[in-house]
């Protein structure tokens, strides 16, 4: 049995209100919210929950009833319990957990992604010419493969960044890519700005390495989470996070914001990179969904093309093929300055031994002529988009549901904190999607939900269809203890 144990104060903070809205037994409410961590992910598997009695007393709630839930999570499969080592986690046999291939049965909201591009296959067979020529190497370089850092470095260039290959790495996809970086130019108890709410598994790579996150606010338009004007970043409390903090890092998304899907204004840029330039602090700037307009083409350049020659340094730029071609091709890169390039290849052979040749050939295939790829991103994700604006209105009208002009979701305001109660209720009835407060910290968020807007027809009314389902459920009564244990079956 693994030794990991989440504390008292940790498991409180993620629970949030779990109370909020049941109208059922405690225990119950308990069970779900705790279930749906574990499946969520945010308490991993192997983890020994807290003892029964200081867990209640930390609650207010009396033993009897925290035993009523666990005993709950340990029937439902979702813990098991052994003399001396109290409940640890574990997952059913065939409950879908966030980051898991859902089941054939089962519609996946739960990954903001696309299908394939249809012209990936015919890349590879074109980079399967240039394979055999790189084969009398070791295959074995933490820069990564010269055509592909050309590529990449022509690609920045032609959007209006001038980049040269020694200023590229290439990366086992982005998240790779954040890793690396936090665990090199981090050290343990370093501060990192970070945006409210925003990528989950950032947050985890940073706090992996040490950090200690100074959180930012991003609002969504028209989401009813504040006022209209003041949508997107909170701009005065960003600068004041660099300056009350002196950050080592931050961890932005300037571009298609995730989940918001906002984009930070142009002059916004340039402050962010003034403030960060004053204080010695980078700016990791993850621009995977930086061209996936839909209503802004070419409107924005790469976010270090905003600095001038005292501050774009400061910029690290994360990008990938992960969501313009396809999520399974696990290539990425960063663009830095040439000396923390050098500086990441001296501690990368710690973590791995480089990105596979095979696929960086098909990346810089490509790459040779990305527009296609681009242009056929932005008429599925408009499409995908103006139907899911469509459906929603239909079946949700209450659910305030903000405009986006690219990227891969909508950040919904569903009106009530129900959005975990609404993420469980919607695996009863086929759908996997992942509750708000997964995108951010100590259970903030339960009145909003990630939608992805990459999907077509009919996995987007089946969608859609299911969360109107679950949502009359969560509305009109309890979740009955047959529907909270049905995707176990």
């Amino acid at each position: 049995m693994a030794d990991a144990r989440i504390g008292t104060r940790a498991l409180m903070a993620l629970l949030g209100d779990w109370r909020v809205s049941s109208a059922g037994p405690s225990y119950l409410a308990l069970f779900d919210r705790i279930r749906l961590l574990v499946l969520d992910g945010r308490i991993p598997t192997d983890t020994r929950l807290p003892a029964e009695r200081d867990f209640a007393q930390a609650l207010g709630v009396s033993r009897t009833m925290v035993s009523a839930a666990y005993r709950e999570l340990r029937d439902a499969g979702y813990t098991t319990s052994l003399r001396g080592s109290g409940s640890v986690t574990r997952l059913p046999g065939r409950a879908p957990v966030s980051g898991q291939e859902a089941p054939g049965d089962f519609i996946d909201f739960a990954k903001a992604t696309s299908a394939s591009y249809p012209g990936l296959f015919a890349a590879t067979q074109a980079a399967m010419e240039r394979y055999a020529a790189e084969l009398g190497g070791t295959g074995i370089d933490p820069f990564g493969s010269m055509v592909l850092r050309e590529a990449v470095a022509a690609r920045y260039t032609a959007r209006g960044l001038p980049t040269s290959v020694d200023q590229v790495m290439i990366t086992i996809g982005a998240q790779h890519a954040i890793f690396l970086l936090a665990r090199t130019l981090m050290a343990r108890g370093d501060r990192a700005v970070v945006e409210l709410p925003s990528y989950p598994h950032a947050y985890e790579a940073l706090r992996m390495a040490g950090a200690r996150l100074v959180p930012v606010t991003v609002a969504a338009a028209g989401s009813g989470q504040e006022p209209d004007e003041l949508h997107g970043w909170d701009a005065a409390g960003l600068s004041q996070a660099f300056a009350r903090t002196s950050p080592a890092l931050a961890y932005l998304m300037p571009d298609f914001h995730n989940p918001t899907g906002e984009s930070m204004p142009a002059e916004l840029r340039a402050r962010v990179l003034h403030d960060a330039a004053r204080q010695g602090s980078l700016v990791i700037a993850d621009e995977t969904t930086a061209e996936m307009d839909i209503d802004r083409p070419g409107e924005y350049l790469p976010f270090a093309a905003y600095g001038d020659e005292s501050t774009a340094d400061s910029a690290i730029l994360v990008g990938s093929v992960g969501k313009t071609v396809w999520a399974g091709l696990r290539v990425g890169w960063i663009r830095a300055t040439p000396a923390i390039i050098r500086k990441l290849a001296a501690q990368r052979f710690a973590g791995d031994l480089g990105t596979p040749v095979l696929e960086q050939l098909v990346v810089a295939e490509l790459l040779r002529d990305f527009e296609p790829v681009i242009r056929l991103r932005s008429e599925q994700l408009r499409t995908g988009r103006d139907e899911l604006e469509r459906l929603l209105a239909l079946h949700l009208p209450e659910w305030k549901v903000p405009r986006v002009n690219g990227g891969l979701a909508v950040w919904a305001n569903l009106g009530a904190p129900l959005s975990s109660q609404l993420a469980l209720a919607a695996r009863s009835h086929g759908l996997l999607i992942t509750a708000g407060p997964r995108f951010g910290i100590d259970g903030a968020f339960e009145r909003f939900l990630r939608i992805p807007i990459g999907y077509g027809n009919p996995e987007l009314v089946r969608g859609v269809e299911a969360l109107a389902a679950a949502w009359r459920t969560v509305t009109t009564g309890p979740v009955a203890p047959s529907d909270l244990i049905a995707d176990v079956v």
